[in-house]
């Protein structure tokens, strides 16, 4: 077990018929609230109504920001800072899924940012405030809700960069599960492989190597993840399956699954965010196509934590480690194709003939992330087992 420091500030408000809290969790932060959004998924589902109605109860006043792309872009985010800025806000609230809970944050890091904002997610500058950040899920996936976490993609560069800032923690987020409801097969597939793949990069990267605990977080919530999406698909509106998958998405991206296993990587993320920033594809399903081909090649140096992965998740016995390494990550990748997210380039529509572009954009992300050992070449390499 290594040293660490776990840290979440983050009130959780769970459960059916509990949005309507949100008027008297935020005017605790002030009385101008920046509202922010994506298109019109929020009014068609009620749950605009229904924070706008306790916002207003609670005597807060409004200024609504929609537009949120599902990878919010930078541009928007610096006119959504510049309005809150003029408008002069107390706090800023989003409402929908990770990625209006990111561009919350880099929003909220936006009015207080000294010079230019994408400084801060480019490991150049340093984040001293942000104005209050509160969150109303409606979308479990990222678990932005508990963490401190922001995720941009730069609409010059085409880069998708994450920040992780403790003011960038939400301080309240309210989570319903029965908004879900109506998240549709596809999307509610994503959820689980983003999901998924939180829980797994300091499960196989991690540098401590006895980490029981951990492990076992690891793999019950992997296994819990999948049980929900079965549930979930039988009935979209099976309360359980919902409620269990949102929490599991919370708790598998907060620290709690690192807390003590020393340095880890991101490896899985590096690979994919370029395949989402360049083609405009859903995480989830970047991730889908990266996880294998990432798995296939680390497993190929060392296959133990795989042959674990393979007998915990998915009961692989097998004659050698190798063996049963393999056979998990080909039930995994598996796994993905039953439920309908990506596993290729090609069944993303994502050319081959692009490897050395998209290689060259995620270049830039290790150095960002000190990756050191991905050079050109070996992302190249991990690329191929993607085509």
């Amino acid at each position: 077990m290594k040293n660490f420091t776990f840290y979440i500030p983050t009130k959780i408000i769970f459960g059916e018929g509990t949005i309507p809290k949100i008027g008297q969790e935020a005017k605790v932060f002030g009385k101008k609230a920046l509202m922010v959004y994506g298109r019109s998924s929020i009014k068609k589902s009620g749950v605009y109504d229904v924070v706008k109605k306790s916002l207003n109860g609670a005597g807060l006043e409004v200024v609504e920001y929609s537009g949120v792309r599902p990878n919010p872009v930078l541009s928007h985010v610096l006119e959504g800072a510049r309005l809150a800025k003029r408008e002069r806000v107390d706090f800023v609230l989003g409402i929908g899924g990770g990625s209006v809970v990111d561009e919350a944050k880099s929003i909220a890091l936006g009015v207080h940012a000294d010079g230019n904002l994408w400084d801060y997610y480019a490991g150049k500058a340093t984040v001293k405030s942000a104005l209050p950040i509160l969150a109303v899920l409606t979308l479990p996936a990222t678990g932005s809700e508990m963490n401190h976490f922001s995720v941009i993609t730069s609409d010059v560069t085409r880069q998708k960069v994450g920040l992780g800032d403790d003011h960038l923690y939400p301080k309240v987020s309210i989570l319903d599960p029965t908004v879900t409801y109506t998240v549709s097969k596809e999307y509610t597939a994503y959820a689980a492989v983003d999901v998924i793949s939180h829980l797994i990069e300091g499960y196989f990267t991690g540098k401590d190597p006895w980490t029981p605990i951990q492990d076992r977080f690891v793999e019950g919530l992997v296994r819990t993840v999948m049980e929900c999406y079965e549930r979930i698909i039988r009935d979209p509106k099976n309360y359980q399956g919902r409620a269990t998958l949102m929490w599991a998405a919370t708790l598998a991206w907060n620290g709690l699954g690192t807390a003590g296993i020393g340095d880890f990587g991101v490896p899985m993320h590096m690979l994919e965010h370029p395949l989402s920033a360049l083609y405009d594809i859903a995480h989830g399903a970047g991730l889908s196509i990266t996880i294998p081909a990432w798995m296939t090649w680390a497993s190929r140096k060392d296959s133990r934590k795989f042959a674990q992965f393979a007998q915990n998740i998915f009961n692989i016995r097998a004659e050698s480690i190798e063996e049963a390494a393999q056979e998990g990550i080909s039930a995994l990748k598996g796994w993905f194709d039953e439920i309908g997210s990506p596993t290729s380039f090609k069944a993303a529509g994502i050319p081959a003939a692009d490897i050395e572009k998209i290689a060259e954009n995620a270049l830039e992300l290790a150095k960002v992330w000190g990756l050191h050992e991905y050079t050109k070449e070996l992302i190249i390499e991990l690329y191929k087992l993607c085509v």
